[in-house]
């Protein structure tokens, strides 16, 4: 594979907006995202440099991009901590009992879908949830859309599994989304 998987840093914010606004473009983005075109296209300048600069902290959240050789992004994944004694506790799904953290806003660009660039941006997410100190990550969990079978065969062949667990979609209740999770391996 060509690309870098690698965090988000603070000064990356540009191409960090021109890929979440492209994902909020693709077709199923209605489904797999919590956030629209219209209400982020007239975000300030601000609100995306903050979202860079809280990935590159890497304290409460972080973000890995898929990055081409000539500096394209063509992927994203973001992971949240959610940790039940946190104040923040969980963003969606119930308060966790246990440390875990929380995969959202998935996307590759359809041109670059099938070249191993959601299991590398995975990787990598799984890869720092298990190294994190504190809290010490037990679970990882990610939510899918009942009409999102692309993603859940994705989801499914990176591992994560079915909980049982299911929530209303917010902002069309009659919808539901799937719970699945990868749990940390023995020791």
């Amino acid at each position: 594979m060509e690309h870098i998987i690698r965090p988000v840093q603070a000064g990356d914010w540009e191409k960090s907006k021109e890929l979440r606004l492209t994902a909020l473009l693709d077709p199923v983005a209605p489904i797999a995202f919590l956030d629209t075109y219209d209400k982020a296209v007239e975000q300030p300048d601000s609100y995306w440099q903050e979202r860079a600069r809280a990935s590159s902290e890497a304290c409460r959240v972080i973000t890995f991009v898929a990055e081409a050789p000539d500096g394209t992004w063509d992927g994203t994944v973001t992971v949240l901590v959610e940790d039940p004694e946190a104040e923040e506790g969980a963003v969606f799904g119930g308060a966790p009992s246990v440390p875990q953290t929380h995969i959202v806003g998935v996307f590759v660009r359809p041109e670059r879908r099938g070249a191993g660039l959601i299991q590398a941006l995975f990787d990598a997410a799984v890869e720092w949830s298990w190294t994190l100190p504190r809290p010490r990550v037990e679970r990882i969990r990610l939510f899918v859309h009942e009409d999102n079978a692309r993603a859940m065969a994705v989801y499914r062949k990176a591992g994560f599994e079915p909980t049982g667990t299911t929530i209303p979609m917010q902002g069309n209740p009659e919808a539901k989304e799937y719970e699945l999770a990868l749990v940390r391996p023995a020791a």
